[in-house]
């Protein structure tokens, strides 16, 4: 049934491209998403690039079937040298040993990985975009899309644990809505690594909520553009990754308790 949600009126300014992971940053810390939207962004992690290898892998499953413990390696290298985590290599430094050890957390997590069911599967890393104002656009990569008798599904793979994931999982609904015309029936967060499950059944309420969030983002950024300035810095776990850190007290505060 198509489904529509009204976006909210947004001030006049530069563009925003808002992805899900930085509308999650921004509520984090706005200062931290505004910089990676302007093109400063921290250093390059081993937990990341495992993540975004077991990402691969795990689409490489969902629309190829199977992969044997014999073929793993060559297709965690096959996927490595087709994508961007060929580049963050040399950032990260990773000796041969490096790599191999992080195939081999890749393939514990895949071992796990490939005993959830997969039926009703549709899609892997399915990329949405969406211009729902002028200047405004909001882009994500849905993780996997399911249906059954109750309509579409959408997942996100987490590698490590759950955490806070209820706004990103909304952020993705919201887009989806916008992009399809459809709601989905159910969106999911789903950590691989300790078996948690965290469900959504969006509606109305909800995608309106974060659209006037997403809204209120676009606005906050276009004032701090235009009148030339920062905004709230907030310190926590993620000061390790910001390009800002060097310049920002309460980030090093964050990182030396942390």
């Amino acid at each position: 049934m198509p489904f529509m949600i009204v976006f909210p009126e947004v001030e006049p300014g530069d563009d925003v491209r808002l992805s899900g992971s930085t509308f999650v940053a921004y509520r984090e810390c706005a200062d931290y998403a505004k910089s990676r939207l302007e093109g400063v962004w921290g250093p390059e992690s081993i937990p990341a690039f495992r993540g975004g290898l077991a990402h691969r892998v795990f689409a490489r499953h969902l629309a190829g079937g199977p992969i044997s413990a014999e073929r793993l390696e060559q297709v965690c290298r096959e996927e490595i040298g087709g994508s961007n985590l060929n580049f963050k290599l040399a950032p990260l430094s990773m000796k041969p040993s490096g790599l191999e050890r992080v195939i081999d957390e890749v393939g514990a997590l895949y071992e796990r990985f490939r005993r959830f069911p997969t039926e009703g599967f549709q899609g892997a890393e399915v990329q949405l975009e969406v211009e729902p104002a002028d200047g405004v656009t909001l882009v994500g990569s849905v993780d996997a899309v399911f249906t059954d008798g109750t309509g579409v599904r959408l997942v996100d793979w987490k590698t490590g644990e759950l955490g806070e994931v209820h706004e990103q999982l909304r952020f993705y609904a919201l887009l989806w809505t916008l992009d399809r015309g459809e709601l989905p029936s159910k969106v999911e967060a789903v950590s691989v690594r300790t078996g948690e499950r965290l469900s959504e059944e969006p509606g109305i309420d909800s995608l309106t909520a974060t659209a006037r969030q997403v809204a209120g983002i676009v606005n906050a950024l276009r004032r701090a553009w235009a009148e030339g300035r920062g905004i709230e810095r907030r310190g926590g776990p993620w000061c390790r990754y910001c390009g800002l850190l060097e310049e920002c007290v309460e980030g090093r505060a964050a990182s030396a308790i942390l």
